[in-house]
């Protein structure tokens, strides 16, 4: 018999259609990337593409040169978030995501495993592998889960989109494209321009 602590070594050891929590996700050693929604697998792109990797890069170091000094943290995947969202068999550790960047401003929430919470804002980069993802099931999980500003950034389209919550529901800001400044509601003294988000992105 199976010892409950045994580590899993391949990710074809798992039942893609089973229910599991955080206690299994700590359990898995295989290099596959995933993510547990609501206590069901889902196994992430292999890599990020070269677009994504660019994107990346140019919005972490913008967002970082705005938060020298700050009390605020931003991490960058991989970096597990478990998120307080109630699952069908009503455990609340049963949800661990890997946004692309996140800032942190309770302090409380990180640990040596990542941040044991809802960030206060999310950044998620839509490949052609994750968009009914990135769009439809995390935009409903940060918001249940009460993530104060989620942006969505589209390569492919060179824009980003930017989601306010308020009264627990998501209001979305016009697009910011080529030649916009990105002005977060939540840090009014992050602005960033459209084109460094973009900057050598082919």
């Amino acid at each position: 018999m199976e010892e409950v602590n045994e580590p899993i070594l391949e990710y074809n050891q798992l039942d893609p259609g089973g229910y599991y929590n955080y206690a299994d996700y700590l359990r898995w050693q295989f290099e596959e990337r995933v993510e547990l929604i609501k206590g069901k697998l889902l196994k992430m792109s292999p890599g990020p593409n070269l677009r994504h990797q660019e994107t990346s890069g140019n919005l972490y170091f913008n967002i970082k040169g705005c938060f020298i000094n700050h009390p605020c943290r931003l991490y960058y995947a991989p970096f597990d978030v478990r998120l307080p969202v109630q699952d069908i068999k009503r455990k609340r550790d049963s949800t661990v995501v890997q946004p692309d960047l996140c800032i942190i401003c309770d302090l409380a929430k990180l640990d040596d495993k990542g941040c044991n919470g809802a960030p206060d804002l999310v950044v998620e980069i839509l490949s052609p592998g994750n968009t009914k993802h990135d769009m439809h099931t995390k935009f409903w999980l940060y918001e249940e889960s009460g993530v104060k500003e989620y942006w969505m950034i589209q390569p492919n389209d060179r824009n980003v989109l930017v989601y306010s919550l308020k009264d627990g529901k998501y209001i979305g800001l016009p697009p910011f494209s080529e030649g916009d400044i990105i002005e977060s509601p939540l840090f009014p003294e992050m602005q960033i321009a459209v084109s460094d988000v973009f900057q050598n992105v082919k």
